[in-house]
């Protein structure tokens, strides 16, 4: 080819947003999901997937949406573009209501924001060629002309790295890094504005994960185009994003500039995911985080900050300034005390395999708080007095079988603000902010200091 220039269905100027404005700019976006029993199907409760996330994306840059598996990013992404029909909120493309458009407007509003979704292998209809699904878009849109939607497809399908014969084959022909390629080629042949991609390199070989990143990054450039990456890699994110957000169960907690949020991260879920980065440094100071237990039911988050029951560094009650690995111990039997998820009988097996006794059914209550101890990594001290004794008393409740008179106690003396009150975003001195409750100068946080992430 010697024209360098992408063949384009369009190139209307007027249809451009001011670069000066966000081209996507979503508010307080929800999306709720029935739970349902019975034979009647009576909704008993919601799964709150995305619950309120705000943000932003201006016309040529890239925002990655980032955060473990079951925080709510696909969601996010199929109900900004109105994939799904949101339960609430706002989302704006080029200074218009989405969720106005007609029938029509919503037609026009496809065209100029698509979608690159995670599996390439399911994005695919097996009965149709690579050609046929990279130009069914321009079909449905309005172009009858089939000499002009294969040339327009298999000049796109030479521009994402693949050859104009890939035209004719079946999705089964192609490897994964292909049609992960072809489907780039299918989000680009309306010329949109925006490209959500969704995981678009979790389900490649590391060494094809590199390619198609260096592709995306080569397309944004080439087609002027707006991306949000979503994606659980903070590797990927930093690769080829501009600024970023940092999604826990259906919220945002953080968000900043790319560098600033990785080297200086404000929430400890962010330093979390930062930390767990691999650098190819040995001599790199050690940057372990661990967080307690998995990401909760979004059915029923947690009261107040819903990363509470994982946080490393969750605020103490401000009669107490206990070592902090102690006080996440602590916090830990709460959790699964409130949860009831302790069971005695477990912890004597633990005990018996701890050498307190030969057999489970010849464990005292003693042998059970010795386990309890041992189980939630509980110092025999905590080092403080009154801490000690209300923490002895709810171990002896558990090994009693009073599960409900621990919690209650726990509950009583070891509440945070963390659980009370939900936070909301605070300024940092890093200069972007966060949702945690360690950057509000009204609660008492011990005086933390936040480190830069190297």
């Amino acid at each position: 080819m010697t024209d360098d220039r992408p063949i384009r269905i369009d190139d209307d100027p007027t249809e451009r947003t001011d670069d000066h404005e966000p081209l996507l700019s979503v508010e307080g976006l929800q999306k709720h999901y029935p739970v349902t029993e019975g034979p009647l199907q009576r909704e008993v409760g919601q799964v709150r997937a995305v619950d309120g996330i705000s943000f932003e994306v201006r016309p040529g840059e890239t925002v990655g949406l980032i955060g473990e598996s079951g925080s709510g990013k696909s969601t996010a992404a199929t109900s900004l573009l109105y994939l799904e029909e949101p339960t609430a909120g706002t989302v704006t493309f080029d200074g218009e209501d989405v969720g106005a458009y007609g029938r029509a407007e919503r037609k026009a509003f496809r065209r100029r924001a698509q979608m690159v979704f995670q599996d390439p292998t399911a994005s695919f209809d097996p009965r149709m060629s690579i050609g046929e699904s990279v130009t069914e878009p321009l079909l449905v849109h309005g172009m009858t002309d089939a000499e002009r939607r294969r040339a327009i497809a298999e000049d796109l399908l030479e521009r994402v790295g693949l050859s104009a014969d890939e035209f004719d084959r079946y999705p089964h022909e192609l490897s994964g890094g292909q049609k992960q390629r072809a489907a780039l080629a299918r989000a680009l042949v309306l010329n949109p504005d925006l490209v959500v991609a969704d995981e678009p390199v979790s389900a490649l070989d590391v060494s094809v994960q590199a390619e198609i990143l260096a592709l995306i990054d080569d397309l944004q450039a080439q087609f002027d185009l707006s991306l949000l990456l979503i994606s659980h890699d903070m590797g990927v994110v930093h690769e080829i994003c501009d600024r970023v957000c940092v999604m826990y169960l259906g919220e945002i907690v953080e968000r900043g500039p790319t560098e600033e949020l990785f080297t200086d991260p404000q929430h400890p879920y962010t330093r979390a995911l930062v930390a767990a980065v691999p650098t190819p440094d040995p001599d790199a100071p050690d940057r372990d985080v661990t967080l307690s237990g998995d990401v909760p039911d979004a059915a029923s988050p947690p009261s107040g900050c819903r990363f509470h029951p994982r946080c490393p560094q969750v605020i103490q009650p401000e009669q107490y300034d206990l070592d902090q690995d102690n006080w996440r111990a602590v916090m830990d039997l709460r959790m699964a005390v409130a949860d009831r998820d302790v069971d005695r009988q477990s912890l004597r097996e633990l005990a018996v395999a701890e050498g307190v006794a030969d057999d489970p059914d010849a464990v005292g209550e003693a042998g059970v708080r010795t386990a309890l101890r041992e189980e939630f990594d509980l110092p025999d001290e905590l080092g403080d007095d009154a801490a000690d004794r209300v923490l002895s008393a709810a171990l002896e409740d558990v090994a009693a079988g009073d599960v409900a008179a621990a919690d209650e106690r726990l509950a009583d003396e070891f509440g945070t603000v963390c659980e009370r009150e939900d936070p909301t975003e605070q300024a940092t001195e890093a200069g972007h902010p966060a949702a945690c409750h360690l950057h509000d100068e009204t609660v008492a946080n011990k005086g933390w200091e936040w480190a830069s992430v190297d």
